[in-house]
């Protein structure tokens, strides 16, 4: 173990207290938050260290919630979003009540099941400046909105957008069951309603991101 300053020590690992969990520099984790009714803070351990004292300190990277940003939370961010901010911050290692998964965006919308250690990334996030990078993401639907992977979208066959089904004045229950789906940009103008709605066979309806 490298020497930093005097008296302290660049750790490999710590084991959360009262667990058998070992957490390394580059994991995510949960931390107390300052009151108890809050959700754990959630934060990426840059390093480990410990002083002359044995005191140990988990140097970290903050994640945002959407509403903890200067813009707060937008229709498009998802329960489980997090960004990935600019602000360093040095804590006590004891404040660590766990570790949790930060995926990739792309990952994310992959996962069969989602379980409540599991989070998502697509933003990087100015805490000083409430800046996003990258600025700007790709759009869906007509209300052109960027996806949020909790909600259920329908593709259109012919263009192969993704739509809303409020959007497409369709319930979340009528979609479920839809069979074929053309938008009212594509549907001839005799037809601008779902094709059938009859429980989906062949796999040409699905949503976006399907949960289990």
């Amino acid at each position: 173990m490298a020497k930093t300053r005097p008296g302290k020590r660049d750790l490999d690992t710590y084991t959360i207290r009262g667990t058998n969990k070992i957490v390394r520099a580059g994991d995510c984790v949960l931390m107390k938050p300052s009151e108890n009714d809050k959700a754990p803070y959630v934060a990426r351990v840059e390093k480990i260290e410990s002083d002359n004292r044995n005191n140990m300190k988990v140097r970290v990277r903050w994640y945002y919630r959407p509403e903890e940003s200067i813009g707060g939370r937008r229709q498009f961010h998802g329960v489980k979003e997090l960004f990935l901010s600019d602000h360093l911050d040095v804590q006590s290692a004891n404040t660590i009540e766990g570790k949790c998964i930060v995926h990739s965006f792309k990952n994310y919308t992959k996962l069969e099941n989602v379980g409540p250690e599991d989070y998502y990334c697509r933003f990087e996030y100015k805490a000083s400046t409430g800046a996003f990078v990258p600025d700007r993401v790709a759009v869906y639907c007509k209300c052109e909105m960027p996806y949020n992977p909790d909600d259920l979208m329908v593709q259109c066959e012919e263009c192969k957008d993704w739509y809303h089904p409020a959007c497409m004045e369709m319930s979340i229950d009528q979609a479920k069951v839809l069979e074929h789906f053309i938008c009212s940009e594509c549907a001839p103008e005799d037809l601008r309603k779902p094709l059938s709605s009859s429980p989906m066979s062949n796999g040409k309806m699905l949503p976006k991101r399907q949960k289990r």
